[in-house]
């Protein structure tokens, strides 16, 4: 067991040094740069136009993304990110500071500069999306196709592994939740389960392409969230809109003449969605942030002194192997969280009067 841990160890700091996360950035003229881990960790959680893989001698290496940008000036411009190696191309330029930073901006006549009227890029995390759903139709796909070809005969090979996190789906989150209504909910729940299970894990492998902070992304983690209250929304059914609007049980005095209870039911209606969106983007963005802080300590420490960094180095990796595991749980249990909260609403608003 010892040994087990040990290799463990060693492929788990190997990994981080190799990832491209994890290296310290160095000029195009060959000079390195002040550790900066602030920046270090804003990098790793961020979303780019070019896919990172790592940084020798001076030269960054790096998988260009297609950039598609439509501007009210100039219209439509595909192009791929490596043209902004160089600064700007046709106008277009990656902004350093300001509220745009990291974005594609557009200098305009006026000298200016203003985010384009579309912005469709394939960037790193849209990337990263594209691979999680290949690999979910995958496993899916063949595994229907096993069942199937193994009618009424026992789960082997990859079916075997999947069908049991179906069931507790169906069995431990949509069947308690929802009640006799829950196949109708079924494929959403399964879909956003998976989804987000997928991408969490992706997130936890440091190298393409793999890596990127999908779920940490509060954009695609208010889509999931406006997509639950949605399906919410337009499958309640009356009873749902009593209870909102004309709460029973609750004095009259608190919806008549000043509606009260209709307002604190409308404002936990749309508190809904906030609360899925945040809950899964801080959990999942503070792993990472933590992690790569204690790893950060032995450039930290490495920059006062060589041996301290050596010294470091032994407690950050311990701590960041620590973290890894905790953050390999915790991909878990926000997939299990964000399903469950969903079902949970889908239950209120099909719940009956009795």
């Amino acid at each position: 067991m010892m040994v087990y841990w040990k290799k463990l160890i060693q492929i788990l700091f190997m990994a981080f040094l190799l990832s491209p996360s994890f290296l310290v950035k160095a000029g195009h003229g060959g000079e390195e740069e002040a550790f900066n881990p602030g920046t270090f960790i804003l990098d790793h959680i961020g979303d780019t136009y070019e896919w990172h893989i790592l940084t020798y001698n001076g030269h960054h290496v790096s998988i260009p993304l297609p950039v598609v940008l439509y501007s009210k000036h100039t219209g439509l411009h595909v192009f791929m990110s490596m043209k902004f190696h160089h600064g700007s191309h046709n106008g277009f330029s990656i902004a350093t500071d300001g509220s745009h930073k990291g974005k594609i901006v557009e200098q305009i006549t006026d000298g200016s500069f203003v985010r384009p009227m579309l912005d469709l890029s394939i960037t790193k995390n849209v990337l990263a999306i594209f691979v999680s759903m290949a690999i979910i139709l995958w496993v899916f796909i063949s595994v229907a196709k096993t069942y199937k070809c193994r009618n009424k005969q026992a789960p082997s090979g990859l079916q075997s592994w999947v069908e049991p996190v179906i069931l507790f789906v169906r069995d431990d989150i949509a069947r308690p939740a929802i009640g006799h209504k829950y196949k109708r909910f079924m494929p959403y729940l399964l879909t956003i389960f998976f989804f987000i299970l997928v991408n969490n894990l992706m997130g936890l492998i440091p190298f393409f392409p793999f890596g990127a902070n999908v779920t940490g992304n509060i954009a695609v983690t208010m889509v999931l969230a406006l997509f639950t209250f949605f399906i919410t929304t337009f499958s309640a059914n009356k009873n749902y809109w009593i209870h909102l609007v004309n709460t029973p049980g609750v004095p009259w005095w608190l919806k008549f003449p000043l509606p009260l209870m209709p307002f604190i039911e409308l404002v936990g209606m749309l508190t809904k969605p906030v609360v899925l969106t945040i809950r899964l983007f801080a959990n999942i963005t503070a792993g990472h942030i933590i992690a790569i802080g204690f790893f950060s300590l032995i450039f930290i420490f490495g920059g006062m002194n060589v041996g301290m960094g050596f010294g470091a180095s032994v407690i950050s990796v311990l701590f960041t192997v620590f973290m890894s595991l905790l953050e390999l749980l915790v991909a878990f249990i926000q997939a299990y969280v964000f399903t469950l909260l969903s079902a949970i609403y889908f239950g209120m608003a099909v719940e009956e009067h009795h």
